[in-house]
């Protein structure tokens, strides 16, 4: 099993339970907390991905396909955090000119994983509602709540990582795991682990 103590992915020292099932002391669950679960899923997710990416190497015709794939999600998730932040950011496409390496690409995702984490836990329910106008990357003017912006930001990596998922099956190699139940599953296992030692 992978180590994913890299995205403390436990929410251990947090003062919002992040087991399987758990609540918040109150009992209600709230926005926030669906937030700060799905963000851990997606730097789970990706990290899977990821780690089986690297194993097939750069000469395999499926990392050129990813790394395309993989940059486009990334560039919209900086895209939006800026645009969450209401700071200019300066991507002219959603689509990179020059595609990174898989290894530069990687420590990016994983770096802006991180910090979407970080994130979403400094939100209120005020905050996750409140709109914000914006200009997409084609000039058309956009207007959504953080929320609609942090679940388009979710579902858009789903599609990708369903993309490459879909390019590994073609070319016989096992996709790497990204269900939600799996997810929670090893959560809840590690979290387990800990009270046990």
């Amino acid at each position: 099993m992978s180590d994913y103590s890299y995205y403390d992915l436990s929410g251990e020292d947090e003062a919002i339970p992040r087991a399987a099932g758990a609540s918040t002391p109150s009992g209600d669950h709230t926005m926030n907390d669906t937030m700060q679960r799905l963000f851990r899923y997606k730097a789970w997710a990706n990290n899977e991905l990821l780690t089986a990416l690297t194993g097939l190497g750069s000469q395999s015709p499926i990392t050129g396909l990813a790394i395309k794939a993989l940059s486009h999600s990334y560039v919209v998730d900086r895209i939006f955090a800026a645009h969450m932040k209401r700071e200019a950011h300066a991507y002219t496409s959603a689509n990179l000119s020059e595609m990174p390496t898989l290894s530069d690409l990687s420590a990016d995702i994983r770096k802006s994983d991180l910090e979407y984490i970080d994130y979403v836990s400094t939100l209120d329910r005020n905050q996750l509602m409140e709109r914000i106008d914006f200009a997409f990357t084609d000039g058309a003017a956009g207007r959504m709540s953080r929320e609609e912006m942090l679940m388009h930001v979710i579902t858009h990596g789903i599609g990708h990582r369903g993309q490459v998922s879909a390019v590994m099956l073609l070319n016989s190699v096992p996709p790497a795991k990204d269900g939600f139940t799996t997810y929670l599953h090893e959560e809840e296992a590690s979290m387990r682990r800990r009270i046990a030692a």
